[in-house]
């Protein structure tokens, strides 16, 4: 059998690369224009290789009774890595994903193969104008990670847009999003101003030496009408390679005072990465 080899090829948004993983067959590494997008194994799709990842899938893991299916949108396609860990874990599920660049969906589609009856639609089209036009109560789980290029767009960062997600989502659901920032945290702060607008309970995911300032990364945020199981995100996230605190309540409050929600009118990309960052630059 011939070793598989990189893909290379030029989408709507940049240079997007698929490259083989030496140490596992069959896994691949998504970048775009040199920043790592995503990262799929075909033959493990429950094996969730970035850190975020595995913090969305803690967080999917407890939504709901384990096993039990959901429909789930997915804003931003990469290279479908949470929809496939869905699929495996949540047999049944039924998922669209949304992603603005119709030649990575293409590329990645054509390439790495979704399983045959994994209950995952493709479309290609903006976030946001797809979630307008989504209809009420349809979803159980939201999940966010859009960035155009390496900044969340700053339509997906207001009141108006969470409006939307809170329309679609189903009462009882819960939206995520990955965000990135550094210390002192305007954009991730506002960010959570703006999910308390219509999301009563709140959590925030992320390694402690990003939270103490001392780097720029990711973090991942949930939001739902109900509370979410704090206990059981801590045990997974501690229980990481790289282990991750969850802040709520109280502390999460005291982090984010003073933040404001974020209008149409003010809205801004997220921080652009230090060079470095992610394998950038």
């Amino acid at each position: 059998m011939s070793e598989p080899i990189s893909v290379t090829r030029t989408v709507g948004h940049g240079t997007a690369k698929l490259m083989p993983d030496v140490d596992r067959e069959r896994a691949w590494l998504l970048t775009v224009d040199g920043a790592p997008q995503s990262y799929v194994d075909l033959d493990e799709p429950t094996h969730l290789e970035f850190e975020y990842a595995r913090r969305l899938g803690h967080v999917l893991d407890v939504v709901a009774e384990r096993g039990a299916p959901l429909d789930a949108v997915h804003l931003g396609g990469g290279a479908f890595t949470l929809p496939r860990y869905l699929a495996a874990t949540r047999p049944g599920s039924v998922q669209h994903v949304v992603e603005v660049d119709r030649g990575l969906l293409d590329l990645v589609a054509g390439e790495l193969p979704l399983p045959a009856g994994a209950g995952i639609t493709l479309h290609a089209a903006d976030a946001r104008a797809w979630l307008e036009a989504a209809p009420d109560d349809s979803a159980d789980v939201l999940v966010a990670d859009v960035f155009g290029g390496s900044r969340v767009p700053a339509h997906l960062t207001s009141v108006a847009y969470v409006r939307e997600a809170a329309r679609v989502l189903r009462p009882g659901g819960v939206y995520l999003a990955n965000l990135a920032d550094a210390a002192p945290f305007a954009f991730l702060r506002s960010q959570l101003a703006t999910l308390g607008t219509r999301f009563g309970e709140l959590a925030l995911i992320a390694e402690p030496g990003v939270l103490r300032g001392r780097r720029f990364g990711n973090a991942v945020l949930a939001g739902a009408d109900h509370p979410l199981d704090i206990a059981g995100l801590s045990r997974a996230s501690a229980a990481d390679a790289f282990p991750a605190r969850v802040e709520h309540g109280a502390a999460l409050r005291d982090f984010m005072a003073g933040a404001r929600p974020v209008r149409d009118e003010d809205a801004v990309p997220s921080p652009a990465p230090p060079a470095g960052a992610f394998g950038i630059g």
